[in-house]
């Protein structure tokens, strides 16, 4: 595995430029090949898991926030606002659900640290510095070799006035904070990993399934999610 951080970021680069301009040096099907076979039953049992999964929102505040990118802090502060307001407003936890979709280039954060030190998401995602409310003691190097947002200390995240507030992943979810993460693109970017190393993309895939963080969906596709959200009576907020 390379160490320095350009292969993933020019790959990356390289397959959305292809995939927007029609080219064929690198096409989806190329990416998807070593699933083809079994793509079919495979989404098929992640739909079925993924419908019990969206069958636990609850409550009559429900929201769902779609994350494409990283944006700094506000896939997991948004979510903490929401229910920090509705509890101000007369509306605790169990009348609240939200949602949160990892998809495109958000995806990292739906990942262990091993993951992050290995394949440098940092540089992959063009994840960006965080801003003066992360105050990790080892935030000068926490991007480069953990997710932010997992295995979190409660003096991480220091905001003006409020002080500081539990956004963590962990923390979310114990107030109830639901997470998914996109399967097409955990395909598509695990297929540029293997072109840019040589490496096996069914192995890379494997590999990052297993290294998801515990309690996080696997869901067919984000735009699949973002629809079950709705359908499921979540109003929707673009994480942009």
């Amino acid at each position: 595995m390379q160490t320095h951080d350009s292969p993933f970021a020019t790959g990356r680069r390289e397959f959305l430029g292809t995939v927007a301009g029609g080219a064929a040096a690198l096409s989806l099907g190329t990416l998807f090949a070593p699933f083809a076979a079994d793509a079919e039953k495979n989404f098929k049992q992640q739909a079925d898991d993924a419908d019990a999964w969206f069958n636990k929102v609850k409550g009559k505040h429900r929201i769902v926030f779609d994350t494409t990118e990283p944006h700094g802090i506000f896939p997991f502060a948004w979510p903490k606002v929401f229910l920090l307001t509705n509890a101000a407003t007369g509306s605790g936890e169990k009348d609240c659900t939200a949602v949160v979709i990892l998809r495109h280039n958000a995806i990292a954060f739906a990942m262990q640290d091993s993951l992050w030190t290995k394949y440098k998401f940092k540089d992959m995602f063009k994840i960006g510095e965080l801003g003066p409310a992360f105050r990790a003691a080892d935030a000068a190097t926490a991007l480069s070799s953990r997710n932010p947002f997992w295995n979190t200390s409660p003096n991480d995240f220091v905001m003006p006035v409020m002080g500081a507030v539990p956004i963590g992943i962990k923390d979310l979810m114990a107030s109830g904070v639901m997470f998914c993460v996109c399967d097409a693109a955990l395909t598509v970017f695990t297929g540029i990993v293997a072109m840019e190393t040589n490496g096996n993309a069914a192995d890379i895939k494997k590999e990052w399934i297993a290294g998801l963080i515990p309690g996080i969906q696997v869901v067919p596709s984000g735009v699949w999610a973002v629809g079950r959200a709705q359908e499921h009576g979540c109003a929707y907020c673009f994480v942009g």
